[in-house]
C-alpha cells in the first residue's frame, strides 16, 4: 500500500531505497531534513555514486512510500545534477533557494536535519 507525501516522522524514511519516476533505483536515503516551523520532513539526501559516497538533496514533495521503497517525482539524472550542497545540520536559505530553483519548486524555506 502506498503512503502519500506529507510525512510526519523523519524516522519513517530511515533505510528506504529511493526510486525515480521511471522506477530506476537512485540510491538510499541519507539524511532527513525537517521544516523549521512544522517539524515535518521536507527534504532528504540520497546516497548515490559508487559505494554511496555522494549525497544529493531531493525534495519530498510528491514522494510516496511503498513498503521499504521511496518513490520520488524526479528523474535520476535530475537528482544527480542537483546543486552540490553540504549535507550538514541545516540548509541555509540560499542553499534551499538554489535547490528549489533546480527542482522548479516554490514554497517555504528553512529546513534542518534530524
Amino acid at each position: 500500500m502506498a503512503v502519500p507525501d506529507g510525512f510526519t516522522d523523519p524516522g519513517e524514511l530511515d533505510g528506504l531505497t529511493v526510486y525515480d519516476t521511471a522506477g530506476e533505483r537512485v540510491g538510499g536515503v541519507g539524511r532527513v531534513y525537517v521544516d523549521d516551523d512544522t517539524g515535518r520532513p521536507d527534504w532528504i539526501t540520497v546516497r548515490t555514486g559508487l559505494f554511496g559516497m555522494k549525497e544529493s538533496f531531493v525534495p519530498l514533495h510528491g514522494a510516496r512510500k511503498v513498503g521499504s521503497d521511496l518513490h520520488i517525482k524526479y528523474p535520476k539524472d535530475s537528482v544527480k545534477a542537483a546543486p552540490r550542497v553540504d549535507a550538514d545540520a541545516h540548509l541555509s536559505v540560499a542553499e534551499e533557494e538554489e535547490l528549489y530553483r533546480h527542482y522548479d519548486l516554490t514554497g517555504k524555506l528553512g529546513g534542518q536535519a534530524r
